[in-house]
């Protein structure tokens, strides 16, 4: 069933993706079955309702949904209440019915007609195969994502632009959403971080409203949506233009995983082999600046997991219809410190999106504490650090299709240091 919006005035609909992902439907109060053994589709559709039309228009007919979207039949939800049409559907008794259970309007199963049939309701399957499905995209697919990230991309390059007439975050936050709006991405994929300074070493970041002043960098990770298909990228930059000492040093060590990454990213390779060698990076990075004591190997920084505290997230996820898209088998329960926020879990598959993101954080909470407690002694050389707290955080990420033999970056903004830094100058 489609998602229900009940609302005063008109309310931008968000369509619930599995079911999206079977009809191409983006209309509010629908229902859609798929008569497996007729090999027969059926969407059902609100009925011409006089009040809508007086405040908002004629909506869409049968017979113009039938020419829009991929299904073989299209009726009003009116015909479906008595329980008619399913029950003409099943033929037979304990034919099995296969439900999402949360998205399932369950008193359509109580008319008498349908209850004599006894049918049998199973609401495991449906919503493992689609999620199973909705991994690898088709060609399609593909290009709903590339076309979301064109227009993103434009609108990371409009901001990095405009950064140094800026005086506030939500200048810029406002300004990224304007283009995509612009450009024909009304919605957008996720709510915006836009972190200058300090703010960029929390994750996922809301506010958006702060001075840019006395601040070295901004990070901004915002994405648009194209068609119900989304797009994530991030992008961290100077905000004067000219990266500092340490700035640059950690966005060099952040661009290193992700390049050492992109190599990687095929079909069939382990994520968390991927994720692993982002750390490996970063553990020496941050050993060869001085941020943790040069005497260490890279597997000793590795075990005391140190490289969790500046790295702390997954490497990627899958993305799709949603941002996080489904069908990571992320398991969050894992003691593993490394693997307790990765969101993909096993083997990519050729035709998989998937987001490359690494990143570097300076974190005083809860850093400061455990160094206070002695817990990184011998392991992080305070004194080096920090230099380096007003770097906040630097996360670089693009969007990626797996393939056979390697992946393609759907992502066209660029992320060079010569790139970022001359686009801000050039802005001034």
């Amino acid at each position: 069933m489609g998602r229900t919006v009940v609302a005063e005035h008109h309310q931008s609909n968000r369509q619930r993706r599995h079911f999206f992902y079977l009809t191409s439907c983006d209309l509010p109060d629908c229902y859609f079955a798929y008569d497996i053994a007729a090999d027969k589709s059926t969407l059902w559709i609100p009925p011409v309702d006089p009040e809508y039309v007086m405040w908002a228009g004629m909506p869409l007919l049968p017979q113009e949904a039938l020419d829009r979207y991929d299904v073989d039949e299209v009726l009003t939800t009116d015909e479906l209440k008595s329980g008619r049409p399913l029950a003409t559907m099943l033929r037979k008794p304990q034919t099995t019915i296969l439900l999402i259970k949360d998205r399932a309007d369950l008193a359509l199963f109580h008319s008498e007609a349908i209850r004599n049939l006894h049918p049998i309701l199973d609401f495991a399957w449906a919503r493992q195969a689609i999620e199973a499905c909705r991994v690898v995209k088709d060609a399609h697919e593909i290009a709903l994502i590339r076309h979301a990230n064109v227009v993103s991309s434009h609108a990371h390059a409009r901001v990095l632009a405009a950064v140094a007439r800026a005086t506030n975050e939500r200048e810029l936050h406002a300004l990224f959403v304007m283009h995509c709006h612009a450009n024909g991405c009304k919605e957008q994929a996720y709510g915006c971080v836009c972190a200058s300074g300090a703010n960029a070493s929390t994750l996922h970041y809301v506010h958006n409203d702060m001075p840019l002043g006395g601040r070295l960098n901004l990070l901004i990770d915002a994405g648009c949506e194209y068609n119900c298909y989304c797009s994530d990228i991030t992008r961290s930059f100077p905000l004067n233009g000219t990266f500092t000492t340490e700035s640059a040093a950690i966005y060099a060590l952040v661009l290193r995983m992700q390049t050492l990454c992109m190599g990687m990213i095929k079909a069939g390779v382990m994520w968390e082999d991927v994720h692993m060698a982002a750390h490996s990076v970063a553990a020496e990075g941050l050993r060869d600046l001085g941020i943790l004591h040069r005497n260490l190997t890279t597997s000793q920084i590795l075990e005391s997991k140190i490289t969790t505290r500046f790295f702390p997230h997954g490497l990627g996820h899958y993305l799709g219809m949603d941002t996080h898209d489904v069908g990571g088998n992320a398991d969050y329960a894992d003691p593993n410190e490394f693997f307790a926020y990765l969101r993909i879990r096993g083997r990519l598959p050729a035709g998989a999106v998937v987001t490359n993101e690494p990143g570097i954080y300076f974190r005083k909470y809860p850093m400061e504490r455990e160094l206070e407690d002695g817990k990184w002694d011998g392991i992080v050389d305070q004194g080096v650090l920090a230099r380096y707290w007003a770097v906040g955080g630097v996360r670089i990420e693009d969007d990626v299709w797996v393939k056979e033999d390697g992946c393609e970056n759907l992502t066209t903004v660029k992320s060079g240091v010569e790139y970022i830094e001359a686009a801000v100058k050039a802005g001034a």
